[in-house]
């Protein structure tokens, strides 16, 4: 339990380090991180009688608050296309968030979690292009 505690507590310095340096690249990429991990939270309690409604619900809305904030992020004018793309990728992934509070449904909140995985694997990439290969 105590080298939980400190590694969640590095993590949670090493992110703050990140907000703090301004670098939006890095930023992004915890954004993402975040994201993934409060939507796979979300998933895993779903089913009311044997999950814990109060973590779903929390991570529920940090999920919507990310997307929501990714979206903001977009430059619809610069970013065409891929801009484009992305804020349909991040509305596909709200909807299922919020149609999986009323369904244990996984399977296209789980397609959701899994596209968003690839884009912040193809972003770690951009930031680091070493972790190509």
């Amino acid at each position: 339990m105590k080298n939980s505690r400190m590694m969640h507590a590095y993590a949670n310095s090493e992110r703050e380090a990140v907000v703090e340096s301004e670098n939006p690249h890095a930023l992004i990429a915890i954004m993402y991180d975040e994201l993934l991990r409060s939507m796979n939270i979300f998933a895993e309690n779903l089913d009311a009688e044997t999950s814990d409604l109060e973590l779903r619900n929390k991570h529920m809305a940090r999920s919507l608050t990310i997307i929501y904030e990714l979206q903001t992020c977009l430059n619809m004018e610069k970013g065409g296309e891929i801009a484009e793309n992305l804020f349909r990728l991040y509305e596909y992934a709200r909807q299922q968030i919020l149609l999986n509070t009323k369904s244990v449904e996984r399977t296209q909140l789980a397609a959701a979690i899994s596209s968003l995985a690839d884009i912040r694997d193809a972003w770690q990439m951009v930031k680091d292009p070493k972790a190509r290969g």
